[in-house]
């Protein structure tokens, strides 16, 4: 298992990896930090995101951090990062590949952000997930993260598979 910083990420790469993920709990709030609120069991549910077309174009200015982690040639992981105008790097996206999940490389890949980060003299790492994603909450309070808010509206016109969740802003102090 390697992690390489790279301009883009091929399509065909992208759909061969599965990165959707069983919705089993919820997060309930309040959500007024630092770490998790309480969960709740729901109604067990798979949910995949579409594939950001992003990932597969390089970027022209080269002001983003693009990270795969690939076994041979699968993917198994990736993350963007990108600057943002308060100081602190935005985690845009951030997936492991179903099978690989597990095996460290989500921690891995936010290492490497990091020390991304901390090269540009960025203060504080920023990254937002759904309240319907508690292993990915999990995931960022172990990293050190803190929840510094949330948004009850953000997906309030996206559908019904969304429409109930709760956007969960966290942030590393570097």
């Amino acid at each position: 298992m390697h992690i390489e910083r790279v301009e883009s990420i091929g399509r065909e790469a992208l759909a061969l990896a599965d990165f959707s993920f069983v919705i089993e709990l919820e997060a309930v709030g309040p959500f007024d930090g630092p770490g998790l609120p309480g969960v709740v069991a729901v109604t067990a549910r798979t949910k995949a995101y579409g594939v950001d077309e992003s990932l597969s174009e390089p970027d022209a200015d080269s002001s983003r951090l693009l990270l795969a982690a690939r076994d041979g040639d699968r993917l198994a992981g990736y993350l963007l990062a990108t600057p943002a105008w308060n100081g602190c790097a935005s985690i845009d996206d951030i997936a492991v590949s179903r099978p690989y999940r597990g095996a460290g490389i989500g921690r891995r890949l936010m290492d490497e952000a990091v020390a991304w980060a901390k090269s540009r003299d960025l203060r504080a790492i920023r990254l937002e997930t759904q309240s319907s994603n508690v292993p990915a909450c999990r995931f960022y309070v172990r990293y050190g993260f803190v929840l510094g808010g949330s948004d009850r509206y953000l997906y309030s016109q996206l559908g019904e598979d969304v429409s109930g969740d709760v956007a969960l802003y966290w942030y590393l102090f570097l």
